[in-house]
């Protein structure tokens, strides 16, 4: 069995029965796939609702007085305006303006700040940050973090709760009580779909996540591996580091320029800020001439010159279409532009740049 740095996931003697060998996500055991088929896991997130395990995403608290002080400095967002019932996305940027991690930040009140992160430099940034200020900075992996996103989240998460979650906004976030054990509950996710975001106490988890299934039995809800969500974030144009934004990119270059606060001081503002208009590269969406998913690093080209790399590809049964994200000249970004694909094999097919989100372009399932 493999062995890694952070305890593995308490569920994962459950993604072993769903037959997953658990591969390596930020230091834990994650399932990136299991026996089921992922295009039917990709059906329950469209259509019912699915549950993955993200025990692997960093969950760090940032405390005392200074608290505030030190998540200001480490995400980019402007926070202040962050209530006890909200939490919010940022990146993270290094000292040269480029995105070394992406995060929620989730004002706990007199809790401090947890903050959630991927595979990065969020919790060196903030480490860094706190250096002479009034303030903690602990990575937590006494708390494990599930994912329900789906049509039917809410309808089967609901009764299990004892707060009512209907009127939570997107980014929305509560402390109530589920199966008689705290949780955080958070209306976030990475599927473009109407969702929640769980976090509880280790020792819980499992009834949890056994619960959660039982009570969504009838409404077909079923265990998802990062194989469909990987799926379903490509579709909605949702962004994963290191591979669709790193030390290499900006936040313009990558369509985020709302995470850039022009009223306060980050890590990384001047050079963000003076990046501006300087972008090498643009992410786009790419509809691909092919009845599969494009080969990974594939490179794509114009008129024979080499203008991008695919970053992010997938096929989709839904659309009926292979599709990517990519990296391409700006000057090529707008959709309906034709490029060249060539793979690291030397196959070679055409692509078309697509708008984002593919899939929901509305961003109405993920609101409604």
């Amino acid at each position: 069995m493999a062995q890694f740095k952070r305890p593995d996931s308490p569920l994962a003697s459950r993604h072993r029965a769903l037959g997953s060998d658990l591969e390596d996500f930020n230091g834990v055991g994650t399932a990136w796939s299991y026996s089921s088929d992922p295009c039917d896991e990709h059906d329950a997130y469209r259509e019912r609702a699915t549950l993955t395990d993200i025990a692997g995403l960093k969950r760090t608290w940032v405390r005392g007085p200074d608290a505030l002080a030190v998540v200001e400095h480490t995400c980019s967002r402007d926070l202040a305006n962050v209530g006890t019932d909200k939490c919010a996305y940022s990146l993270i940027l290094t000292e040269e303006g480029t995105v070394t991690d992406d995060a929620i930040a989730y004002n706990m009140g007199e809790r401090g700040w947890m903050v959630v992160h991927g595979g990065g430099e969020g919790l060196e940034m903030l480490q860094a940050s706190a250096a002479g200020k009034d303030a903690t900075v602990s990575l937590d992996d006494s708390i494990i973090s599930m994912s329900l996103q789906g049509p039917a989240a809410l309808g089967v998460l609901n009764p299990l709760v004892e707060a009512d979650i209907e009127p939570m906004s997107v980014f929305g976030q509560t402390t109530t009580t589920m199966l008689g054990h705290e949780v955080i509950i958070s209306r976030t996710g990475f599927s473009g779909e109407r969702g929640y975001e769980i976090y509880a106490a280790r020792e819980n988890i499992c009834e949890i996540w056994d619960k959660i299934l039982d009570a969504g039995k009838d409404a077909g809800v079923m265990p998802a591996s990062f194989a469909s969500l990987d799926k379903v974030r490509i579709e909605f144009g949702l962004l994963f580091y290191p591979y669709d934004m790193n030390e290499n990119t900006t936040p313009w270059e990558i369509n985020l320029p709302w995470c850039v606060g022009k009223n306060k001081d980050f890590r990384g503002k001047e050079a963000a800020l003076a990046s501006k208009g300087q972008e090498k590269i643009k992410l786009v969406g790419l509809l691909c001439n092919l009845d599969d998913a494009a080969p990974e690093d594939s490179t794509l080209f114009h008129n024979g010159e080499e203008v991008g790399v695919i970053t992010a590809p997938g096929y989709s049964h839904r659309m009926q279409a292979s599709i990517a994200l990519a990296h391409v000249k700006p000057e090529l970004s707008e959709p309906g532009t034709e490029l060249e694909v060539r793979t690291p094999e030397g196959q070679s097919f055409s692509a078309t740049v697509s708008a984002m989100p593919m899939y929901d372009p509305q961003k109405k399932n993920m609101r409604d």
